[in-house]
């Protein structure tokens, strides 16, 4: 940073102050895994709904040595990804990269990382919806209270009607999970594809939601499972044959979209959602 950017900001934009506000609950947080933990969400310089709640643990947990990644459903170079690296990098002048390999700190919308993390690296997602019972008990208290005696009944009924009405679990993304075998938690809108990512992972994974002022976390080798019923187990949304269209990948999560065609019309293609991912299978670095 410059001597100008220093007077104006301190290190990561917010104060001293709400920093230790916000790490002493994501402690609380990681010692119950799931458990979402109030804070005192601050003003930020972006749009509540746009990622104020990641951003804030971002800024609360960086340090100068930090390389830091940020996606957008995958995408590097999405205007949410750009502009939230932008702030933060203007406020810390922490290093960059697109390759998650590199990075040390990840914050992510909607999706986790094809690459399997490791233990040196945070992933910060950002959450819209905090809780899964918002499906069932609108009122914040009685969830409250449900979620303190483990009471998830109207949840599996909401599953249940979900099965006998649709015939699937039509649930395409925040699809609900119990953690430690304890509390249910809201994975946030990544596909199902990633939940199983959750599963005893080698990385911490914090999630923010700036606008309900609630944090929650998943710590390392913690056990995460999916709602299921025996003759209705949890599926992915993999399609056995589709591949990416640009380096062929079959086994990461594919996006289409529609090309057009030179004299008109067009088609419909697969991609890797994970953009790097599918730049390094290009490179032959993947």
């Amino acid at each position: 940073m410059s001597q100008s950017d220093e007077q104006l900001y301190t290190f990561g934009l917010i104060d001293e102050d709400a920093k230790r506000e916000i790490r002493r609950s994501l402690l609380k947080a990681v010692a119950l895994p799931g458990h979402q933990v109030p804070f005192a969400s601050r003003d930020m310089p972006i749009a509540r709904g746009w990622g104020t709640g990641g951003l804030q643990i971002t800024l609360a947990i960086i340090t100068p040595t930090d390389t830091l990644k940020v996606i957008d459903q995958g995408d590097d170079a999405s205007v949410n990804a750009v502009n939230l690296r932008r702030l933060i990098t203007r406020t810390t002048g922490v290093a960059t990269t697109v390759d998650t390999k590199a990075a040390t700190l990840i914050q992510s919308r909607h999706r986790i990382p094809e690459e399997r993390l490791r233990s040196d690296q945070i992933l910060v997602l950002q959450v819209p919806m905090v809780d899964p019972l918002r499906w069932v008990e609108p009122n914040l208290e009685r969830a409250t209270v449900m979620h303190g005696e483990a009471d998830y009944a109207r949840m599996w009924v909401y599953m249940y009607e979900s099965v006998v009405k649709a015939g699937d679990l039509r649930i395409a993304s925040q699809y609900p999970v119990i953690v430690n075998s304890r509390y249910m938690m809201d994975t946030t809108p990544i596909p199902r594809w990633d939940v199983m990512r959750l599963h005893m992972a080698e990385t911490l994974f914090l999630f923010g939601a700036g606008r309900e002022k609630r944090i929650y976390a998943v710590p390392p080798y913690t056990p995460v499972a999916p709602l299921e019923f025996e003759d209705y187990p949890f599926r992915t949304e993999y399609q056995p044959g589709q591949r990416c269209a640009r380096c062929g990948a079959e086994e990461s999560f594919l996006t289409s979209h529609f090309v057009p065609g030179p004299h008109g019309g067009g088609a419909w293609v697969a991609s890797c959602s994970d953009t790097s991912y599918c730049d390094q299978r290009l490179t032959g670095q993947g």
